[in-house]
């Protein structure tokens, strides 16, 4: 989902002047999961496994040598500080760290406000750092809670959803030589138009004409995850045609076809079947997916990291680009 709808909506939220919006907005190739928010210095942060600095950025501005040394002498942070430092490590993030950048920039560059390290101070009124963040923090909260992010993505799945013709594909393979599960935490109805949009193909195009259950062999929403790794919660069945819960637990064999609710890592596990180590999880989220699936249930881990294609485009042109000068 695009940074737009996000960041228009969180200044809506925060009942923001229009001027911030028009003024900051623009793309930026620089955010990526990953990085570190340092709530007392308002600096975007991208640090090493170690907590050395490696690039730090107050608003749009990068810090260079003796700036960063303003703020970190030693170039260094405690990364198990979190109470300071916030880790940006979902998708979601990305339009919460542009938005964090944004209001930076917009304060600094502002001749209303006097510039402190720690904030902004326009006569009697300090707004700090942590207080922006905090706003911020609050209003994508809001943003999910009430369920606003997924109504209108619905409303327009084109501009906000990525259709790939090759993932039917991909699953009708998988699926030939293993079973297939979906484990989400969004609910039935969301995932019912998510999949739909992404599965379902017209007749007449490569891709075969079929449902989009078909291509699971157990499909579960409201995981809840990482608690779907722990305890997890009660499994009931999912009525298709009104998406609402039946009542009582379900206890019985895996019925293909049938959507469930809730559940467990261990309640799959029986329902297909299989064993932890029989298992490989493929999700996004390196704590709420791989390492808690990982270190709780001993299911091997596939880790999407779409940055990653940046990554090593980037070192493929350092690397021709060596070979040349020195061919």
């Amino acid at each position: 989902i695009g940074p737009y709808f996000a960041i228009n909506y969180s200044l809506n939220a925060l009942n923001a002047p229009r001027c911030w919006f028009f003024q900051t907005f623009s793309l930026s190739p620089l955010l990526s999961r990953g990085l570190v928010y340092d709530t007392t210095y308002g600096n975007v942060l991208k640090i090493d496994s170690n907590g050395n600095i490696l690039v730090c950025m107050h608003g749009f501005v990068y810090l260079r040598g003796g700036q960063v040394d303003e703020y970190y002498p030693n170039k260094f942070i405690q990364r198990d500080d979190t109470d300071r430092f916030y880790i940006l490590n979902t998708l979601f993030n990305l339009s919460e760290t542009y938005l964090y950048a944004c209001l930076v920039d917009f304060f600094t560059k502002s001749t209303r406000y006097k510039n402190c390290q720690k904030g902004f101070k326009h006569g009697d009124l300090f707004m700090s750092h942590r207080s922006m963040f905090q706003d911020v923090r609050d209003a994508m909260d809001h943003l999910h809670d009430t369920g606003t992010l997924k109504e209108r993505t619905l409303k327009n799945l084109d501009k906000y959803v990525i259709k790939d013709p090759r993932l039917p594909v991909l699953l009708i393979r998988i699926k030939e030589v293993a079973k297939v599960f979906l484990a989400t935490n969004s609910d039935f109805n969301y995932t019912e138009a998510i999949m739909k949009y992404l599965l379902d193909f017209p007749t007449g195009s490569k891709n075969p004409k079929k449902p989009w259950r078909s291509y699971f062999d157990l499909v579960v929403v409201d995981t809840r995850k990482p608690m779907f790794f722990a305890g997890g919660t009660v499994l009931r069945q999912v009525d298709t045609d009104t998406g609402k819960l039946r009542i009582g637990t379900y206890t019985g064999e895996l019925q293909h076809g049938t959507v469930y609710s809730g559940g467990s890592s261990d309640i799959v596990c029986d329902l297909l079947d299989v064993r932890g180590k029989d298992i490989l999880y493929v999700g996004d989220h390196i704590f709420g997916d791989i390492l808690k699936s990982k270190k709780r249930q001993g299911w091997k881990t596939f880790l999407v990291v779409p940055e990653l294609v940046k990554e090593l485009h980037v070192w493929a042109e350092k690397v021709f680009g060596q070979s040349q000068r020195t061919g």
